[in-house]
């Protein structure tokens, strides 16, 4: 039984990598195409580890350090996907490039990239939406978000094969994309 063709999709939180997988996806329609969303590996809340910010000295729940997911299962799930039926695997998250386990799985590995102060915007209406209030979302992005971005996120750039412009997803980034794909597509 062949293989999927793996695709890794990384980026900061905020940065669009669940749009650009969504259209993906659509645009690989003539395939069967599974996508994982790491964010679906969050442990419960209070598992994960703590960070205390930066200036504040407030403790936060560090959703943006590797050791918040459970990567082991995500993994798990990984090989169970890679041994089922489907043409193309998409994993998304913001350490798609991050695990070892995961990159040495992946054949073509791409970086979502947008402006922090565009990925701080989305952030404040995604999270208005969910009930928090603008203070709370602002400190914690500033506080914990952001350095724990800076420390695990930012260096997986230099992992990607394809860096995509986040703010302004292109249809010239996403036909190459395809292009690449289908020209390596097994």
């Amino acid at each position: 039984m062949k293989k999927p063709y793996t695709i890794g999709i990384s980026g900061a939180s905020g940065s669009g990598k669940s749009t650009f997988s969504d259209n993906l996806k659509r645009q690989l329609s003539d395939y069967q195409v599974k996508v994982i969303h790491m964010d679906e590996y969050y442990k419960e809340e209070v598992q994960r580890p703590r960070i205390k910010g930066i200036s504040d000295e407030k403790e936060y729940i560090d959703d943006n350090h590797p050791m918040a997911l459970e990567l082991d299962k995500c993994n798990m799930d990984i090989q169970t996907a890679m041994n089922e039926h489907c043409d193309i695997l998409i994993i998304e998250g913001i350490f798609a490039l991050w695990d070892s386990r995961i990159l040495e799985r992946l054949n073509l590995k791409i970086f979502v990239d947008c402006d922090a102060d565009e990925r701080l915007v989305r952030r404040i209406s995604r999270n208005l939406s969910f009930g928090q209030d603008f203070k709370e979302i602002t400190s914690r992005y500033v506080q914990a978000v952001q350095p724990r971005q800076r420390e695990y996120v930012e260096p997986t750039k230099w992992k990607a094969d394809v860096i995509i412009n986040g703010f302004s997803q292109s249809s010239v980034g996403m036909e190459m994309i395809m292009s690449w794909i289908k020209q390596n597509i097994v």
